[in-house]
């Protein structure tokens, strides 16, 4: 049996209208010989009555007041809302649909309410509905306990949901509909000539959504690499190709000239809400210092040590916590609020002379202060003034020459 997983976001499914061109390409996928499940957010965006911020303003006041047990069963409802109004509509085209709960598809997770991670899915909750011809709706964003408890996944859990899914039913692909064409080589409301791409690799679009993109979510990209599971990301509205995520060996280049970077860099990302943060002090308490910091689930990024002082970034709404920590231990700190990280991302990069400097000279240029740099095997970042990430955006994409 050759099945295919098609996800479909909150917008796709928010109108009649829209759930029309979903079930076209629920009736391509039959008519090409496949089984399909199909995985659906919660119906439109904050605001409108079905989607999952809506339900959870109905009561939320005080999140550090509320049982994260009951918030789960109420965010769940938005996504069981959506099978179930798509196989209806489904039935009226002919197909035989069933829509399930995360639950009911055999989609376990452990107890973390509001962010907890899939341990396991029991394919013969699915299978046998398959092999009787019916389209599986299933609710995504939602599993459950070992004891019953209906759990949410955190931002992104429809996307996690669906290579979840692929992996555990051996699919030949998953397929992720959104509103746009494909992952680009920016963000095109940054980038007019931004440009989409045909093919990446897993820790390309891994590293892109790390660094800001918000395409496919980080976890999601992990589960299908780890299970080998090709994704596609496609436009639900749109019957361009998208782009395909899988293992591809790209040539390395040896030096960069400004020449051959379609064979180098594949995007740039950039990602808001950064602060800067410069700690005063000589590594006697740097050990418990960031043990309180990681007790205290606050993540830290871009870190340099020097001998007099540490830098590193958080993002801006970790800064109160920070804060109170680094009054305990008395130590002189400073911190630069409204910065951007801007990431070059290519998994061809490291080691290649000429990148670095590319970088940096064209952002000099164009009169951008680059506060602090980090790079690994397939990125550079580069922190800057938030009010220069476009400029700095747009400069990059332009020198590396990403839309040619």
């Amino acid at each position: 049996m050759n099945i295919i997983v098609q996800k479909f976001g909150g917008t796709s499914v928010a109108t009649k209208e829209r759930r029309s061109m979903v079930m076209n390409k629920i009736d391509e996928a039959k008519k090409a010989g496949y089984a399909v499940v199909v995985v659906v957010s919660a119906m439109g965006r904050k605001g409108e009555p079905y989607a999952t911020d809506t339900l959870r303003g109905l009561i939320l006041e005080d999140a550090s007041t509320y049982n994260l047990k009951h918030l789960d069963l109420l965010m769940s409802c938005g996504e069981v809302i959506s099978s179930v109004v798509l196989a209806s509509a489904l039935e009226t085209m002919g197909y035989a649909a069933i829509p399930l709960t995360g639950y009911q598809a055999g989609i376990l997770t452990d107890d973390t309410f509001g962010s907890a991670d899939i341990l396991s899915i029991d394919s013969n909750k699915i299978l046998p509905h398959l092999e009787e011809g019916k389209v599986v709706i299933i609710a995504g964003f939602q599993g459950a306990t070992k004891d019953g408890f209906i759990t949410t996944l955190g931002r992104g859990g429809s996307d996690t949901s669906a290579t979840a899914l692929g992996v555990a039913l051996k699919a030949k692909q998953v397929e992720i509909y959104t509103d746009v064409d494909g992952i680009m080589t920016a963000d095109p409301n940054v980038v007019p000539k931004a440009r989409i791409i045909d093919e990446i690799n897993y820790d390309e679009v891994f590293q892109m959504a790390e660094k800001g993109a918000k395409v496919i979510h980080p976890r999601a990209v992990e589960i299908a690499q780890n299970g080998n599971i090709p994704v596609k990301i496609k436009n639900t509205m749109s019957t361009h190709p998208g782009t395909s995520i899988h293992y591809c060996r790209k040539k390395r280049g040896t030096l960069y000239s400004g020449k051959s970077c379609e064979q180098l860099l594949t995007a740039i990302t950039h990602k808001d809400g950064i602060v800067q943060v410069t700690i005063y002090t000589e590594g006697s308490s740097d050990s418990q210092l960031l043990s309180a910091l990681a007790k205290a689930s606050i993540s830290i990024d871009m870190i340099n040590f020097f001998m007099d002082k540490k830098v590193f970034t958080i993002e801006e709404v970790q800064v109160t916590a920070l804060e109170a920590i680094l009054k305990d231990f008395q130590v002189k700190y400073s911190i630069l609020q409204a910065c951007s990280k801007v990431t070059i991302i290519g998994s061809r990069i490291t080691g290649i002379p000429g990148v670095m400097a590319t970088v940096v000279n064209a952002l000099t240029k164009e009169g951008i202060k680059i506060l602090q740099t980090s790079d690994s095997h397939a990125t550079i970042s580069c922190l800057v003034k938030q009010e220069d990430a476009k400029k700095a955006v747009c400069t990059l994409h332009e020198a590396f020459h990403l839309d040619q």
